[in-house]
C-alpha cells in the first residue's frame, strides 16, 4: 500500500533526512527551484503535502479548479485548518465579488486619475534633491492610493494601519518554518494584535457611514457596496474592503518598485513615455499604449506575486499525480513567465512584445493569476499601474545608483531589494500636491 501510494506522488528531491528541502529553499528560493524544475520537469514535489508547478496548462487547471477541487491561501498559523469552512468562506467571498467587481473596473478606476496623480507627485516631491529608499516610498502610495479608493473622507489614519498589517507579516515570509499559533511569541501576539485593531477599525467606518445620509452618486467603494441591492451585511462590506484594501496595497507597491528600477535603467524608454504622456502640467492621456506594455513586461519579469498557492479540498487529481484534503499546490508565474518554449527572448525586457499582439500562449501569462479567484482589482491595478508609470516619466526624471545592483528578493512579494533613486521633477513640469490644482 505504501508503495503504491508513493507512486501517486510526483519526483522531487529528497533534502535532508529531518529538516527536507526546507533548508535548501530558504537559503536560495528561486536558485532552488530553477535547479529543482530543470532535475525534475514541470510538476515536483517539495515533500509528501506540497508541490510545485510550473508548466502554463497545469496552473490554469489549478486556478480553473479554485472552489471546487482548490481552495485559496488559508488563514495563517492553521496547522490543520478546517477546509469545510474555509470553503464556506470561499463561498462568501464570490458573492461579494460579483457584487463589488462593478466598483473595481477600468471605468471606475480612471476616475480616481486626478486624484493618484496627485498622491504621486506629493509622495515623491521629498526625492527631488537626494536618493530615498523606493519601497517605503511606493508602498505609502499604494496604501494612500487605495485607502482612499475604498473609504474616501474616511481614508486618514488607513495608510498608516495598512503599513502595520504589511509589517506583522514580512517576519512570516523569511522564514519556511512556522511555529503554532499558541506559542506566545511577540510575532504572533502582534499578529493578532493588528488583526483585531483593523477588523474593529474597518468595521466601525462601515457602521458610521451606513448611519449617515446615502449620497446620489457613490463617493467611493464603500458608498457603492452600501448602496447594494440587496443590501450587503456590515461584516460582508467589512471583509470585502480589506481584502481590498490588503490586495491594493503592498502588491502594487512592489511592481512600482521595478518600475522605477526600469525607468532608471532606461532614460530612451523614459523619454518615450514623457512624449507618449503628453504636456507636462495636464494628466497623462487616457490611452497609455506604451506605458501599459511596460507595466505588462514588468509584471511578466518580476511578477510580485510569483508563487501562488492553493490547497486540495477534496481527494482529487493533478495530471497523473494523487492529491490529497490539505495538501498544497504552489504555481510559479516567475518560471513560467521565463521559460522560453512559451517566450522569446524570456529573460530581456521588451515592452515592445505586448504592442504587436499577444506575445506567447494566454496560460503562460499569470500576474493576477486565472480562473474564478483572479485577482479582482486586477482592472484598478493596471490603470494605477500604468498611469503611475506614465507620471513618473512625464513629470520626473529617475535616476538611481543601485538599479543595476538591486536584485529581486523573492520574499513576500517580488520586487528589487533596496533600491534607492531620485526623481528630479523635469523641465516645465509643474508637479502637483495632494491637495494641489492644476
Amino acid at each position: 500500500m505504501a508503495q503504491a501510494e508513493q507512486r501517486t506522488r510526483p519526483p522531487g528531491p529528497r533534502g535532508h533526512w529531518l529538516m527536507g528541502n526546507t533548508p535548501a529553499y530558504d537559503d536560495d528560493r528561486i536558485g532552488f527551484l530553477r535547479r529543482t524544475h530543470h532535475e525534475y520537469g514541470d510538476v515536483f514535489a517539495f515533500d509528501e503535502r506540497t508541490v510545485f508547478v510550473t508548466a502554463p496548462e497545469t496552473a490554469h487547471e489549478v486556478l480553473a479548479r479554485t472552489n471546487t477541487d482548490f481552495l485559496t491561501e488559508l488563514a495563517p498559523f492553521d496547522a490543520r485548518p478546517d477546509l469545510g469552512d474555509a470553503a464556506g468562506q470561499a463561498a462568501a467571498w464570490m458573492s461579494a465579488r460579483r457584487t463589488v467587481w462593478p466598483g473595481l473596473n477600468h471605468t471606475a478606476a480612471a476616475a480616481a486619475d486626478t486624484r493618484t496623480v496627485a498622491l504621486l507627485d506629493e509622495l515623491t516631491r521629498p526625492a527631488a534633491a537626494s536618493e530615498v529608499d523606493v519601497l517605503p516610498l511606493a508602498r505609502a502610495f499604494t496604501a494612500h492610493a487605495i485607502a482612499e479608493y475604498c473609504f474616501g473622507r474616511d481614508a486618514p489614519g488607513l495608510a498608516e494601519l495598512l503599513a502595520d498589517n504589511l509589517d506583522i507579516t514580512e517576519p512570516f515570509t523569511a522564514s519556511s518554518y512556522q511555529f503554532p499559533a499558541w506559542l506566545p511569541l511577540p510575532r504572533h501576539r502582534r499578529f493578532f494584535r493588528v488583526h483585531r485593531h483593523t477588523v474593529q477599525t474597518l468595521t466601525a467606518l462601515v457602521r458610521r457611514r451606513r448611519a449617515d445620509p446615502r449620497p446620489a452618486t457613490p463617493a467611493d467603494l464603500l458608498d457603492f457596496l452600501l448602496d447594494a441591492d440587496p443590501a450587503m451585511p456590515d461584516g460582508t462590506v467589512m471583509a470585502t474592503l480589506r481584502g481590498i484594501l490588503m490586495g491594493g496595497h503592498g502588491i502594487p507597491a512592489a511592481a512600482v518598485v521595478s518600475i522605477v528600477r526600469e525607468l532608471a535603467l532606461r532614460p530612451e524608454l523614459a523619454a518615450d513615455l514623457r512624449d507618449e504622456a503628453g504636456p507636462g502640467d495636464e494628466l497623462p492621456k487616457a490611452r497609455l499604449p506604451l506605458a501599459e506594455a511596460v507595466v505588462k513586461e514588468v509584471l511578466r519579469l518580476y511578477p510580485p506575486v510569483w508563487l501562488m498557492t492553493r490547497t486540495a479540498y477534496r481527494p482529487t487529481t493533478l495530471g497523473n499525480w494523487t492529491l490529497n484534503p490539505g495538501d498544497e499546490v504552489l504555481v510559479n508565474p516567475y518560471l513560467i513567465h521565463r521559460d522560453p518554449r512559451w517566450w522569446e527572448r524570456p529573460d530581456e525586457f521588451d515592452p515592445g512584445r505586448w504592442l504587436t499582439g499577444r506575445p506567447a500562449p494566454r496560460t503562460a501569462y499569470l500576474p493576477f493569476g486565472a480562473g474564478p479567484r483572479v485577482c479582482v482589482g486586477s482592472a484598478l491595478a493596471m490603470r494605477q499601474l500604468t498611469l503611475t508609470t506614465s507620471r513618473l516619466a512625464q513629470a520626473y526624471t529617475v535616476a538611481s545608483a543601485n538599479a543595476v545592483t538591486a536584485a529581486p528578493r523573492f520574499l513576500g512579494r517580488l520586487a528589487p531589494s533596496g533600491l534607492r533613486a531620485r526623481f528630479a521633477p523635469a523641465r516645465g513640469c509643474p508637479v502637483t500636491g495632494a491637495g494641489g490644482t492644476r
